[in-house]
């Protein structure tokens, strides 16, 4: 594979990322108008997350039985095409429908371009995919900046503007995407046999893999959220609050590269547990100090918090090899999608108590991540890949 072809992914996943951000500008603004409540922002980006995420196993796993190449650019079209329609639709409800929907584009979009990047290294494999990753994060970030000010300072009717990067990264991906098909595999375990034996492991590894990824997802989806929010309330510009958020997100892009070197070197579970530590403590500074020092502690806590991601993905992969996009899927997106249903119960809780409250809530969740990063292994020593492509006593 080409690094033209690479290159391709890595700014299509900037794209889609920036899409997948593209709602919390959206409704920070209706918020602040009172044309939205928070809890009812909140469930719509719970419900664009829960679509995005939850459905990538899925894809993941079609993937892996037959290539699937064109999810890559359809899927970028089409959530492009119905997150530029938004800002015309005044009913909750179906700005919740059109959400779900959209959140199926960057469903389809992931698996099958984590695994191409998957294929395009094998030495310094978890620097190839934390860069990957950190240019879904850089795509995170520039989302405030271009999208709060137009939609704060010309209206939300500017939504159609959109459709426009979308559109440029479908047309990339048509024609540049790598052509190298993932090998469809015939003795690839069934997919009940997959979901029997990840079912049957509560205490496997992938289990409390998924975990730590779920309430990391919280924390990141959170804030995503009510940052915006919480900076505009306290009579923040757009712009400034756009360029704070921007830079909070960038050093989290920044940390995931830091983390995939770092695992490479000196394994996953220090790294795991040691970010969740220091991001918990980062955010802790962050919601109690005021002034410069406390922006740079919300840059450092979203470092911190990222820097795991790709480790994560990359440990997935490891433990089921077999079928590397539903690995991909589960830990890029189904662990991501449970734990937005947290972002949902977060805007009910600012509702009564208050944004302040809701964000302090936050962050103790990376310690609960941290304690439970005590007590992973490495995928050699838990063998769960060998346990599922293995039928079970009563299949033999």
């Amino acid at each position: 594979m080409g690094i033209a072809s690479v290159a391709i992914l890595f700014f299509a996943h900037m794209m889609n990322d920036m899409y997948a951000n593209f709602l919390p500008q959206l409704t920070a603004v209706l918020i602040l108008g009172d044309k939205l409540s928070v809890s009812a922002g909140t469930l719509i980006i719970a419900v664009f997350t829960i679509s995005s995420s939850i459905a990538q196993p899925i894809f993941g796993y079609l993937i892996d039985q037959k290539d699937q190449r064109w999810f890559v650019h359809v899927g970028t079209l089409w959530m492009a095409v119905l997150l530029s329609m938004t800002g015309y639709i005044s009913s909750a409800a179906l700005l919740m429908l059109i959400a779900a929907a959209a959140g199926m584009g960057t469903a389809a979009f992931h698996p099958q371009a984590a695994s191409m990047v998957g294929m395009s290294s094998k030495k310094n494999k978890g620097l190839v995919m934390s860069s990957f990753i950190a240019m879904g994060n850089l795509g995170l970030a520039i989302s405030p900046v271009l999208l709060l000010p137009l939609f704060r300072n010309y209206g939300v009717e500017y939504t159609w503007v959109a459709i426009f990067p979308g559109l440029l990264a479908a047309l990339l991906l048509y024609f540049y995407a790598p052509r190298i098909s993932i090998p469809a595999k015939q003795d690839s375990p069934k997919l009940s046999q997959l979901l029997k034996s990840i079912g049957n492991s509560s205490n496997s590894e992938l289990f409390k893999l998924i975990v730590i990824v779920v309430l990391r997802s919280v924390v990141h989806t959170g804030l995503m959220t009510l940052l915006p929010i919480y900076f505009l309330s306290r009579d923040f510009s757009a712009q400034f609050t756009g360029s704070l958020i921007f830079a909070a997100l960038t050093a989290g892009s920044v940390g995931g590269i830091i983390g995939g070197y770092i695992s490479d070197r000196f394994g996953s579970k220090p790294l795991v547990f040691c970010s969740m530590l220091l991001a918990s403590a980062s955010f802790y500074g962050f919601f109690t100090l005021s002034g410069p020092v406390s922006f740079i502690l919300l840059g450092f806590g979203t470092m911190a918090l990222l820097s795991s991601f790709s480790v994560t993905v990359i440990l997935a992969q490891e433990l089921i090899p077999e079928n590397t996009a539903l690995a991909s899927g589960l830990s890029m997106g189904f662990a991501v999608g449970i734990g937005g249903l947290g972002v949902s119960i977060i805007g009910r809780y600012a509702d009564a108590f208050g944004i302040d409250a809701a964000m302090q809530l936050l962050f103790l969740v990376p310690l609960l991540a941290a304690m439970l990063a005590i007590f992973l292994k490495s995928s050699t020593e838990t063998g769960l890949h060998e346990q599922i492509a293995a039928p079970t006593s009563d299949e033999q």
